[in-house]
């Protein structure tokens, strides 16, 4: 009985032959469609923008307008004795980051507050909440922050500056407080008779076992509220706080660079929100693998 020998022969210098280099791996098949589908994607999208630039060029020529961006710079960041200083733009963004900060911390401790009224067993509590979300979110903000200042800042001895905060605290409060029950509810009723049959209050209960799973769950639309706060923080500038958008109105008045300074605004406003819009479409993605 014969061994079998093996058949295949290498030429000499071939990809198989002693010293000679190793073959490239041929790409998969699936490898080689999302090759095509990405080559296709970035080359629409190529297309898209030559589009919006060539529309964006024909509106232009029609309006007849002299640009004159050399002058913006000088209002994001000035020379001043040698030494650099911040324009009136970015004076008021720092303003608007103070705003959305603290209106940000209130609007969560509202939103908590009425989602863990809306769950609780009394009916007042229920009412109250319940009056709190539907009334906020039903009526306009700018009428809102007009209320607050114009009706109960002169009660409470508020400022400008602090009936901004409240106001915008309180509307992105109302939609936190339905983002924070949802995550409330989503959490199985298994874990509360357990941790109350282990002999924990409901506020234990709350503490210890609910709110730090629904607060993992919620976490990436509560992002999504940051990014909305830091734009409505702009309807600040209609009580009179300085904020960016104020600055932007009274640059264009000023100077008459209405253009320049309103594309310089919202391309602020653009560059802080959208990180914070990147970073909810990363924690959904890590949330979603369980990560």
């Amino acid at each position: 009985m014969t061994t079998a020998q093996p058949t295949t022969a290498h030429a000499p210098g071939g990809p198989g032959a002693p010293g000679a280099p190793p073959a490239a791996p041929m790409p998969a098949p699936g490898q080689r469609r999302a090759a095509v589908r990405a080559a296709r994607d970035v080359l629409l999208f190529a297309l898209l923008l030559a589009g919006a630039a060539a529309f964006l060029a024909s509106g232009e020529h029609g309006l007849g307008y002299q640009w004159k961006w050399y002058r913006i710079p000088r209002y994001l960041v000035a020379a001043a004795d040698g030494a650099w200083t911040l324009g009136p733009l970015l004076r008021g963004l720092l303003v608007t980051f103070q705003i959305a900060a603290l209106a940000l911390g209130l609007a969560l401790v509202f939103g908590l507050g009425a989602a863990v009224l809306r769950l609780s067993g009394s009916f007042t509590a229920r009412l109250v909440a319940r009056g709190y979300v539907e009334t906020v979110r039903n009526t306009p903000l700018l009428t809102q922050i007009f209320f607050i200042y114009y009706v109960i800042a002169p009660v409470l001895g508020m400022d400008a500056f602090a009936s901004a905060v409240l106001a915008l605290a309180l509307f992105e409060g109302a939609y936190a407080a339905e983002i924070f029950r949802a995550g409330i509810v989503s959490i199985d009723r298994g874990q509360w008779e357990a941790a109350l049959g282990t002999g924990l209050s409901r506020w234990q209960t709350y503490r210890r076992v609910i709110l730090p799973q629904a607060l993992r769950r919620v976490l990436p639309p509560l992002t999504g509220v940051a990014v909305s706060l830091v734009k409505d923080s702009s309807l600040a500038s209609t009580i009179a706080i300085f904020e960016l958008t104020q600055q932007g109105n009274i640059i264009a008045s000023d100077t008459f660079l209405v253009f320049e300074t309103w594309f310089t605004v919202a391309a602020i406003y653009l560059c802080v929100t959208l990180p914070l819009s990147l970073a909810a479409a990363g924690l959904e993605r890590r949330m979603g693998t369980g990560c």
